[in-house]
């Protein structure tokens, strides 16, 4: 009976834990307060697609594999997930479960160049949700839910329209363009380990949404016009298939690991192809009336097309690397990487449209220490150190430079429960500046992002044996 009852304690401890996570996550989606005028463009703004440990890192993901992480970035690493054996008979008899969750808070700021006004919001984002299950030595699985891209802007542009003969104002124009949407990616994905070979693959389902406005008044000392609105709205969705390998390579010989420790050199890789999202869209060209107090009046409806059928091409999109991991058998652990990724968008298309979009490269360098373990609780922190740079994907406005720095730490929380010696719980923080464009762009972006995940752990499927 004490057996069953802390059997169950355990559980419904996880389910709360489980439960309060997702409400967490769930609400922080709705005090998103942020504006990119850049998520204009493509299906918007790409969100960190790595473990927020790994964001700490620089980014670095395709040679990273963890017992005790969800590297998501690259299947292979779901081989890794640690299962307990029978000392006398080599069975498995219980595997370390993974639930792993993260939020991000940003903070942009957008300057013209050369001139002293700015602007700045700050949002908060669901980041991830991640399970990791053991279902044997050297072969995992692991289901999750993230966001791929966030389109959120709001752009207002105020001129005086001329006329062409006389340059003579006419009357002033001002124009807002409104975007919101973005995709998500609910996923299950497997991976497994032959010898010192590793590879994987995740299947999962991108869809989302984007609604663009456009909404122009113009005012006349004489004349009262209408004003005329451009609105589009699109879902998409389609299957979404992303696959890695990884490979071990260790450097220091077996006879000799008990006296010196191990050093291996992880080669990774991961990406997805191409992929073809089916899209439908409502279009509508109208003119309306604006009462400040009461809402819009639509007067005339100029062209409305309804449920119109196309497609989305998702760009490919391959990251290859390495990590170079050194473990010394009285601590000051450490591991360098870097990782070079590349993604087609100039393939992309948008209902049958190009967009001010172009191939993107960049590289991601970073690495990660931690001293001998002890009773300081310090001596216990993984700290995270790493740096990025390339060409952004956006061509409007010039071509955009992109380079960021990382901050990060992985603070382990004490296991107070007797009852359960297995479970593990640790808070991965991650701290990034990202510069995106310079004084020939037409909009400088600053962006401040701090990315808070929580890691837990703890060992299931227990085989009890009775004596």
């Amino acid at each position: 009976m004490l057996l069953a009852r802390s059997i169950m304690l355990k559980r419904k401890g996880m389910v709360k834990t489980t439960f309060s996570v997702l409400l967490t996550l769930s609400l922080t989606t709705a005090f998103a307060q942020d504006n990119s005028p850049y998520s204009r463009y493509g299906l918007g703004d790409v969100v960190p697609n790595t473990n927020i440990l790994n964001r700490g890192m620089g980014g670095v993901s395709a040679g990273y594999g963890d017992v005790r992480t969800v590297n998501f970035n690259n299947p292979a690493s779901f081989s890794r997930f640690r299962v307990r054996t029978e000392e006398r008979t080599g069975e498995v008899n219980a595997g370390q479960v993974i639930l792993d969750g993260g939020i991000n808070i940003s903070n942009r700021t957008l300057r013209t160049p050369n001139q002293t006004e700015k602007f700045s919001s700050t949002g908060a984002q669901f980041s991830y949700l991640q399970v990791g299950i053991p279902l044997r030595k050297n072969w995992g699985l692991a289901l999750g839910l993230r966001p791929v891209t966030q389109i959120k802007y709001f752009i207002q542009r105020d001129e005086f329209l001329r006329d062409p003969l006389t340059g003579d104002s006419i009357e002033r124009a001002v124009t807002e363009f409104k975007g919101t949407g973005g995709s998500y990616l609910p996923s299950i994905g497997t991976g497994f380990a032959i010898k010192n070979f590793s590879a994987g693959a995740s299947l999962g389902y991108l869809f989302g949404s984007r609604e663009t406005t456009t909404n122009r008044s113009l005012f006349n000392d004489s004349l009262l016009y209408y004003r005329g609105r451009i609105g589009d709205s699109t879902s998409f969705g389609g299957i979404f298939v992303n696959a890695g390998a990884q490979y071990d390579i260790s450097l220091i010989p077996r006879d000799e690991r008990l006296t010196r420790g191990t050093a291996i050199l992880r080669l990774g890789v991961s990406g997805n192809l191409e992929t073809k999202l089916t899209a439908t869209q409502d279009l509508a060209r109208e003119t309306y009336v604006h009462d400040p107090n009461g809402g819009d009046f639509p007067q005339d409806s100029i062209k409305i097309e309804n449920g119109t059928d196309g497609e989305v091409i998702y760009p490919a999109s391959y990251t290859a690397g390495f990590v170079f991991e050194r473990q010394k058998l009285k601590g000051g652990n450490w591991m360098v990487g870097m990782d070079l990724v590349q993604t087609k968008w100039s393939n992309y298309r948008f209902m049958g449209r190009e967009d001010a979009v172009k191939d993107h490269w960049q590289v991601r360098v970073g690495g990660q220490f931690m001293s001998n373990p002890g009773r300081n609780y310090f001596s216990n922190v993984a700290y995270r150190a790493g740096f990025f740079a390339g060409q952004d994907y956006i061509t409007a406005g010039g071509d955009l430079s992109n380079w960021g720095i990382t901050l990060g730490a992985g603070l382990p929380i004490a296991n107070w429960n007797r009852m359960a010696l297995g479970q593990a719980s640790v808070v991965n923080v991650a701290l990034e500046y990202n510069k995106r464009g310079d004084n020939s762009n037409i909009v400088k972006e600053n962006t401040f992002r701090f990315s808070l995940g929580l890691n837990f752990s703890d060992l299931w499927f227990n085989k009890r044996r009775y004596d």
